[in-house]
C-alpha cells in the first residue's frame, strides 16, 4: 500500500468547521469511560446514577438574565431553585427507574441522580423579581435587573 492510498483530501474549510472524522470515536470512547465512572474506581454503570449535569441556556437583555435548563423527565415538585447573596442555584434529582424482574439492560446512556448547578449573578440584579415556570422539559428562570442597573435614556437640555 502506497502512503499516497490512505492519504484522504478533505475540501478546505474554516478552521471552527473543520473537524478530523476520528474524533467522534475518541469522544464516544472518553465519554463511555467518564460515564461508567472507571476513573472514580465505581463498577460500570454505577457512576450513571450518582450525578448528572443538565445543559443550561444562559442569555441577558436589558431587563434580566434568563436560564433555561433541559430537565427531561422531571417534574417541577422535582426542582428547587434558590436565589441567595447573588448565587442562583437549580438543583434536584432524576432516579432511575428500577428493573423489572426478568428484564435486562443492554446499555443505559441516560444519567441519573442528583444535580446542582449554581451561576453568579452581577450585583445589580433585583433577588425580589424573579419568575420560573416549566413546561415540555424545559425549566426556564428570568431575574430581573434592578431599575439603576436598567439603560435609561438621558435627555440632553
Amino acid at each position: 500500500m502506497t502512503k499516497a492510498s490512505i492519504v484522504r483530501r478533505y475540501p478546505r474549510r474554516s478552521a471552527a468547521l473543520t473537524r478530523d472524522p476520528f474524533f467522534p470515536d475518541v469522544d464516544q470512547v472518553f465519554n463511555d469511560f467518564l460515564r461508567a465512572g472507571s476513573l472514580f474506581g465505581r463498577s460500570v454503570g454505577e457512576g450513571l446514577r450518582d450525578t448528572w449535569v443538565p445543559a443550561v441556556d444562559v442569555q441577558e437583555s436589558d431587563k434580566a438574565f434568563v436560564f433555561v435548563a433541559e430537565l427531561p423527565g422531571l417534574g417541577k415538585e422535582d426542582i428547587e431553585i434558590t436565589l441567595e447573596d447573588n448565587l442562583l442555584t437549580l438543583s434536584g434529582a432524576r432516579e432511575f427507574d428500577e428493573k423489572e424482574e426478568g428484564e435486562t439492560y443492554h446499555r443505559v446512556e441516560r444519567a441519573y441522580g442528583k444535580f446542582s448547578r449554581s451561576f453568579s449573578l452581577p450585583s445589580q440584579v433585583d433577588s425580589t423579581k424573579v419568575a420560573a415556570s416549566f413546561a415540555d422539559g424545559l425549566l426556564k428562570v428570568e431575574v430581573s435587573k434592578s431599575e439603576q442597573a436598567q439603560p435609561r435614556k438621558i435627555e440632553i437640555k
